[in-house]
């Protein structure tokens, strides 16, 4: 079943949503629709996930990494 909502759109916001179109005549609930779908995550972050990214930039602000050319040297590999 579906409903007919008025919304007030800022004019750069309804442009933007009329460029996202797939094309001319699609409709804006359809572009909407896509966009809540990209923005909700079907799977999110396990809390080990969660835990292991804040450790991962604790490291970093505390320096313990490797920059990607120290990495290359220890493994011999050159960039040319």
């Amino acid at each position: 079943m579906s409903a007919t909502t008025t919304i007030c759109l800022d004019p750069k916001i309804k442009e933007m949503l009329k460029n996202l179109k797939r094309h001319p005549a699609e409709s804006y609930n359809s572009v909407v629709e896509r966009l809540v779908n990209m923005a909700v995550d079907p799977e999110p972050l396990s809390k080990e996930t969660i835990k292991r990214i804040e450790e991962g930039l604790k490291d970093i602000k505390e320096g313990r990494y490797y920059t990607e050319e120290e990495v290359a040297a220890e493994l011999g590999i050159r960039d040319d």
